[in-house]
């Protein structure tokens, strides 16, 4: 079996990443044992493709109706700024198994930019820690990490700060592709 070929096998069954083990996060190395891919061969679904722009069901709706409903009202307002910020970009919730968004045309990081997400207290989004860095001294009322700002459910979303940073995330993932 061609390289090329595991390398769409794997990017298209992201779920099984972690059980298999061997694949890298950016894509491109791929190690595995010859019984590995044979069971990949029978978990894809004919004509699954990894690269699809439009997505009919991303799965990032099932996401938020798995969260606390006090949470999903919030989710879908951050969900809708990174929506704004980000026109054109795929929405989906394979990659981390949480709901994210990926760049057509953008190879590195197999194109995502931004990433949310729900940990009890609070919404997170999830950013490229260079965002962060950049943007630290309007991140300094929010709890931070290296790659997630984190809001408060039950606050207002942050609108205008989330678009600025996902608008930033974008730009800032298509510049490392270049």
């Amino acid at each position: 079996m061609p390289i090329i070929a595991v390398k769409s096998q794997f990017v298209s069954a992201r779920q099984d990443r972690d059980r298999i083990g061997g694949a890298s996060y950016h894509g491109t190395v791929f190690e595995a044992k010859k019984e590995i891919l044979i069971t990949m061969n029978q978990t894809l679904r004919p004509a699954e493709n990894a690269t699809v722009t439009k997505r009919k069901n991303s799965g990032v709706d099932q996401c938020i109706a798995r969260c606390p409903k006090e949470a999903q009202g919030d989710l879908a307002k951050l969900r809708a700024a990174i929506r704004a910020a980000a026109p054109g970009a795929t929405e989906r919730a394979d990659y981390f198994r949480m709901p994210g968004y990926s760049n057509p045309g953008v190879d590195f990081y197999d194109g995502m930019f931004a990433w949310f997400s729900f940990k009890k207290p609070h919404l997170r989004l999830h950013v490229p820690p260079a965002v962060i860095q950049e943007h630290r001294k309007e991140l300094a009322r929010y709890a931070t990490t290296k790659a997630i700002v984190s809001f408060a459910v039950g606050k207002a979303v942050p609108t205008t700060l989330v678009k600025k940073l996902v608008k930033a995330s974008r730009k800032a993932m298509q510049d490392k592709s270049v």
